[in-house]
């Protein structure tokens, strides 16, 4: 079946996407006739990603605004760009993410490691949608910001590599809930966009970042039925931690 081609214009803001799979769900927005807002919190490294767009024949469809999502003067300022040029947003996709520390690759490659979370107390905590709150996950991190300072990790159940990425990880998924159950009216869902090669994993990756950006616009692009509140994992619905 042939995909709808729709004659609305549709706004969407890519965070974190001037490389990697940022870049990529921004391309492929925008290859669907999307308006795609580029951003990065280097605006020279942003508008270097935006002329690769541009030069790719997308130059209606992309747009680059400067963010840095830990500051809300910036988020501030991408929401009054949005209101001003656009007037609404359709498609949010949060893609930011750092790694959290510094990896020896060299030790670690052999290895993938585990994104999952071992800790009984946090995973019930997580899993529990009915009584999940802001409060409830705000509470998961700090014990695991305790048990870190404690040196603590592994007797606690939490993971020890990649240990903040992971639970922050964890913890943005759970947010996603709460924001589903908050916003029926919108599809908000979460996705592991697979072990995909960019900078974050030092390329070590078994996907191209065309293959790990295909979920996330999948979702991106549901229709208002979709569904909503759920982690998305090889394309098909998992278990959030």
């Amino acid at each position: 079946m042939a995909e709808a081609i729709t004659t609305t214009k549709r706004y969407a803001v890519v965070t974190g996407s001037n490389k990697g799979i940022g870049f990529e769900i921004c391309r492929q927005l925008a290859s669907k006739g999307i308006i795609v807002v580029l951003t990065a919190r280097d605006e020279k490294k942003g508008f270097e990603a935006l002329e690769k767009l541009k030069s790719d024949g997308l130059s209606d469809h992309v747009v680059f605004c400067q963010l840095d999502v830990v500051d809300p003067s910036s988020v501030a300022s991408l929401a009054d760009f949005i209101k001003s040029k656009f007037g609404r947003l359709d498609i949010l996709v949060n893609n930011a993410g750092i790694r959290g520390a510094k990896i020896d690759w060299d030790s670690s490659q052999s290895s993938e490691g585990s994104m999952l979370i071992p800790s009984e107390w946090a995973k019930g905590v997580l899993n529990d949608v009915e009584s999940l709150t802001e409060e409830r996950v705000e509470e998961v991190l700090n014990e695991f910001l305790k048990d870190l300072k404690e040196g603590a990790l592994e007797t606690k159940g939490w993971p020890t590599f990649f240990s903040a990425y992971a639970v922050s990880k964890a913890a943005v998924n759970a947010y996603t809930r709460i924001l589903a159950k908050k916003y029926p009216t919108f599809r908000i869902n979460c996705v592991c966009p697979g072990w995909t090669k960019t900078d974050i994993n030092n390329h070590a990756g078994t996907q191209t970042t065309e293959q790990g950006a295909q979920c996330p616009v999948k979702l991106a692009m549901l229709p208002d039925d979709g569904p909503s509140g759920l982690f998305f994992t090889h394309n098909e619905p998992s278990s959030f931690v």
